[in-house]
């Protein structure tokens, strides 16, 4: 099959080595170096499935998924919400007036779960938290969850964890108070590390306790999947550099915007140099990136008047990619969900087609 054939008359096949069945390697360390594989291009490119309505369909999710994989997309991401409280004050930190579009429906599947249901419908494609809200669920049995997942999906998770903000979700699942979930996501990662490196595991922090057992199987990718610390603020960049192998931000927080190049570039020479204070090597730091506002129908105004990145013609967005892998970012997750599943898998397409090919 020769796959789409964009505006130049080039098949995908033709112009991007990840359409080539045997392109992609499977994923086995945690460096962005090591993610590459010959012929690729520098940037790696995902989607996120939705969670709820229509497209949250176990048909859909299938056919998605798999449509991704054979574009050539190199991470599939899901999100993190366990139950929908009917009452919500928190304030969303990803949109300018702080409410969260999911309350009213009050429906979502569960994260770890999908991310299964995904990998068992795919071969190569890397699986994404995104983010997994770490006080949701207990330490260990996390850590169980996400070991089986990478060992059932041969070692393609990739686990972005984040603190949570919805303090109503917090409080109906009973978990440490809300106040603490920054200590509690700490602790769990370290507690995962040594669950998952040790082969006697100890560990005896605040919020998470592991002694006198056994953890096996181990994850399959060496030392663990990698680790993605999401968040933008001042306790996540501190956080990505001192526990994470990657930082992961979403660059539309209001509170803490990183919707441009130089804002993005402060916030990761502030996460290299906490990586330094913490005595890790600053280079071993990868970095990720989510413009869930991606749109290739005309460009959108910025914070400071002008044109929003990633927005425009798929030139224009080129460009951006190019810029942001200047940086240093290495992994660019892009929303290309659509009001209904053909207009999502029509997005998909035309981004892998337009935009992938071109953009290194």
């Amino acid at each position: 099959m020769s796959g789409p054939v964009n505006s130049s008359g080039i098949t995908p096949s033709q112009c991007n080595p990840r359409y080539a069945s045997d392109a992609r390697p499977q994923v086995t360390s945690q460096t962005s170096t090591d993610l590459k594989h010959p012929g690729a291009i520098d940037m790696e490119f995902g989607f996120g499935v939705a969670m709820r309505g229509s497209k949250a369909a176990r048909e859909f999710l299938e056919r998605q998924v798999k449509h991704g994989e054979s574009l050539g997309f190199d991470i599939v991401t899901v999100s993190d919400h366990v139950i929908i409280p009917k009452e919500v004050q928190s304030i969303y930190p990803y949109s300018e007036d702080g409410a969260f579009s999911g309350v009213d429906a009050g429906e979502c599947l569960e994260q770890l779960t999908v991310a299964m249901f995904l990998a068992a419908h795919t071969s190569n494609i890397k699986v994404m938290t995104s983010v997994m809200v770490l006080p949701h669920r207990p330490a260990v049995l996390a850590a169980k969850i996400l070991a089986s997942l990478d060992v059932l999906s041969g070692g393609r998770l990739i686990i972005g964890v984040g603190a949570g903000w919805m303090q109503e979700e917090f409080e109906a699942l009973d978990t440490a108070p809300y106040e603490h979930r920054g200590s509690v996501a700490n602790d769990y990662i370290r507690a995962f590390k040594e669950m998952w490196t040790s082969d006697e595991p100890e560990y005896n922090g605040t919020y998470a306790h592991v002694s006198g057992m056994s953890f096996y199987p181990k994850p399959v990718q060496d030392p663990h999947p990698p680790i993605w610390v999401g968040g933008e603020s001042p306790p996540a960049l501190r956080r990505a550099g001192q526990l994470g192998n990657a930082w992961y931000p979403i660059g539309s927080n209001p509170a803490f915007p990183m919707d441009t190049p130089e804002r993005l570039a402060e916030g990761m020479a502030t996460v290299r140099r906490h990586a330094e204070e913490a005595g890790r090597d600053p280079a071993s730091i990868d970095f990720g990136y989510s413009a869930g506002w991606y749109d290739d129908r005309g460009e959108k105004p910025g914070r400071d008047g002008d044109r929003m990145v990633f927005t425009g013609t798929s030139d224009q967005v080129v460009a951006d990619i190019r810029e942001f892998e200047t940086l240093g970012v290495r992994h660019l997750i892009v929303g290309l969900d659509g009001t209904t599943p053909e207009e999502t898998l029509d997005r998909m397409e035309r981004f892998a087609t337009e935009v992938m090919p071109y953009a290194s």
